[in-house]
């Protein structure tokens, strides 16, 4: 578990908005955010050289395709809540590009120092509106993406960058497990005891951090209500049932 840069602003919003829909990519990375206030700096100074010099940038930024808010693990929110008037909150941001897409995960109002691991899964615990979806069995196929932890004011960001929109998939032919989607994004507690005050038995860990010994699932995105697919597929196919994902 290591610790990934932290910044103390985070809105939040309930709804996924979608502005565009891309192409395909291939390869994958993994990065961290520069500190976001340097960040704008830079962007702003670029922009005003450009405009002088009649110019426009040469890698603009890719463009925000999908906002989507995580939901706490309602068994756990106390464990994971700064305050009980305030609840956590965690909103993320999709930007699609070429050859990857970037992935930006804010969160606010949690404990301080809280550390945590990021995954995308094949399927949520929780139902369109947030509540625990009764029938959930398991999560499906996990990735692996980043680690996050909490600064002294329990906010923290992470920013990652690989193939996320409409394609994000995994697959084992040693065990038949054809190509899945992992659509949805989760965050783990990555100590058990974080959460042993809301009840959760830090004698069985669950596999969700690089020593396979982490806590239950802390936030989660939800279904997509009228698909019930996950908020990274932006093209959604209605015409099958279950509806699926068009690259």
């Amino acid at each position: 578990m290591e610790t990934r840069h932290m910044y103390p602003r985070v809105r939040s919003t309930l709804s996924t908005t979608i502005l565009r829909r891309g192409s395909s990519r291939r390869r994958h990375t993994i990065r961290h955010a520069r500190p976001l206030w340097t960040a704008l700096t830079l962007s702003l100074a670029a922009v005003v050289v450009l405009a002088a010099l009649g110019g426009s940038p040469a890698h603009a930024a890719p463009p925000t395709v999908a906002v989507f808010p995580l939901y706490p693990n309602p068994r756990f929110v106390s464990c994971l809540a700064a305050s009980s008037t305030v609840p956590p909150q965690a909103r993320v941001e999709v930007n699609q590009g070429t050859p990857n897409d970037q992935l930006t995960l804010f969160i606010s109002g949690v404990k301080p120092f809280l550390a945590f691991d990021l995954f995308t899964i094949e399927h949520s615990n929780l139902l369109p509106n947030g509540a625990v979806d009764p029938s959930f069995r398991n999560f499906g196929l996990a990735w692996y993406q980043s680690d996050m932890q909490a600064d002294s004011h329990g906010h923290a960001m992470v920013q990652i960058q690989s193939i996320f929109v409409n394609q994000i998939f995994g697959f084992d032919p040693t065990v038949g497990l054809g190509p899945t989607h992992t659509f949805h994004v989760g965050l783990w507690f990555n100590n058990p005891q974080d959460a042993q005050a809301c009840g959760f038995d830090v004698t069985k860990p669950t596999p969700f951090n690089g020593e396979h010994k982490a806590g239950p699932n802390a936030m989660m995105s939800v279904p997509q209500a009228t698909t019930g697919l996950g908020p990274l597929c932006l093209n959604p196919n209605t015409s099958t049932s279950p509806a699926t994902c068009n690259p």
